[in-house]
């Protein structure tokens, strides 16, 4: 930040989060900037707000998709440039002004700026700040644990915030948006980088287990029009003769506990090995009587039921034993199998793979798949020394594209970073941009 002015006179705020402010910013309460509104629709034919990470938007209520109510007249009316709060999820949930007119849960928070004095782009990075630095997040009330860290009210009502003067108030918006645009474009730049490797990752893949790695094979036809040729002296097979395949079994809530055999749950399934952050554990003895044979072995790879995810993990000799829960499934080649573990990898991040998921899926609403799909579906088989070859050469052009990801993701969290940094010193009075060129 040292490449922006400082104001010549500071004092301490008093408050720990702001420490110095300059000396002719006053500090108020939310009570007295906002006004907190409660207006029900009565009536249905509104438009249904989503208040998401991305901002407010116009939630789909006829796909189906994501939690519906059945009566949206019970919703609270948003009206455009009303500040519409997430406030029942402090740690997922956020803040925004809404450029719609519509309705939202009853739940959440809707208010509006009470005064003319008060600038609301100013306060809404302010808001936005206290989410994404977690400034409300020792106010909150609730269990956290199943993301319900919820403001009261009060807590709200009571928050003290800085308050500039409204043309500073206008001048930190103004140089805040220029500066925040700089850096969502060069995150957005990263972020397209990243799907064009991802999407390169995924044709080497594809390539290797469709196509093979010598050019020159004589090719033959696959008998499935959208794969087309592939290597003559290569095999096809059905998935689940050469596949051990096994969901984990549905388990009530009130079988988790904070201690014992381990769960595997989605997010241990995100890197090359299956991780160790376990969030809930099973009783060993319950384990032993009714789920003992979903425990995982080393070497068994697990995925995700979702096919958007091509997500697949290792299990290594430190999360042996445990259990995975319903939505992951666990492979491992067949007994006498002709296939390797490194060449199932490879299958199952294909577009062989997905590309038969969604017309087994064909005409279906629901995005999941199963041991079902699994069963009908095709794979290519070549001899086991070929697919040693193929497993590495891809694992070797992969990790190539994987460290080219891996460096774009530091730059979008660095620049992230740098984001939040900007906005929380020149909301808080930490640089001085009364005169900040916007030029420079």
């Amino acid at each position: 930040m040292s490449r922006y002015n400082i104001y010549p006179e500071c004092h301490e705020s008093g408050i720990a989060w702001l420490n110095k402010l300059p000396t002719h910013w006053e500090l108020d309460r939310f009570k007295n900037i906002f006004k907190i509104q409660k207006r029900i629709a009565g009536t249905l034919g509104h438009d249904v707000l989503s208040i998401t990470q991305k901002g407010v938007k116009i939630k789909d209520t006829e796909s189906g998709d994501g939690q519906l109510s059945m009566d949206y007249s019970k919703y609270q009316i948003v009206k455009k440039d009303d500040f519409a709060m997430n406030h029942m999820d402090l740690l997922t949930g956020y803040v925004d002004i809404s450029k719609f007119d519509g309705v939202t849960s009853p739940d959440y928070r809707v208010f509006t700026i009470n005064e003319q004095k008060h600038h609301p782009r100013y306060f809404l990075y302010l808001l936005q700040l206290c989410y994404i630095a977690k400034i409300f997040y020792p106010l909150g009330q609730g269990a956290a644990q199943i993301g319900r860290w919820r403001l009261p009210t009060e807590a709200f009502n009571e928050f003290v915030t800085p308050v500039p003067t409204y043309r500073e108030q206008q001048l930190i918006t103004t140089f805040l948006d220029h500066e925040t645009a700089k850096i969502d474009a060069l995150i957005e730049k990263q972020q397209r980088l990243i799907e064009l490797l991802k999407e390169k990752r995924q044709a080497v893949i594809s390539h290797a287990v469709t196509k093979g790695l010598n050019p020159n094979a004589p090719m033959k036809d696959s008998g499935v029009e959208w794969l087309g040729e592939v290597p003559a002296h290569w095999g096809m097979t059905k998935f689940h003769y050469e596949i051990d395949l096994l969901e984990g079994p549905g388990i009530l809530a009130n079988d988790f506990h904070d201690e014992g055999v381990p769960l595997l749950r989605i997010q241990n399934v995100k890197d090359e090995f299956v991780s160790r952050d376990y969030k809930t554990y099973l009783s060993p003895s319950k384990v032993r009587a009714k789920w003992d044979h979903f425990r995982v072995a080393q070497g068994d790879l697990i995925i995700s039921c979702s096919a958007t995810t091509g997500l697949v993990s290792e299990v290594g000799e430190d999360t042996v034993g445990a259990v995975p829960y319903t939505g992951l499934i666990r492979l491992r080649p067949q007994v006498k199998a002709s296939i390797t573990k490194e060449f199932i990898r490879c299958l199952v991040q294909s577009d062989l793979f997905f590309e038969q998921i969604k017309l087994l899926q064909s005409g279906s609403t629901i995005q999941h798949f199963g041991p079902y799909h699994l069963q009908q579906m095709h794979i290519t088989l070549p001899a086991l020394t070929e697919q040693n070859k193929i497993a590495k050469a891809v694992k070797e052009k992969t990790a190539r594209l994987d460290k080219l990801i891996s460096i774009a993701d530091q730059q979008i969290e660095l620049m992230q970073e740098r984001r939040t940094a900007l906005i929380s010193a020149a909301v808080t009075g930490k640089i001085d941009v009364r005169d900040w060129p916007a030029a420079a």
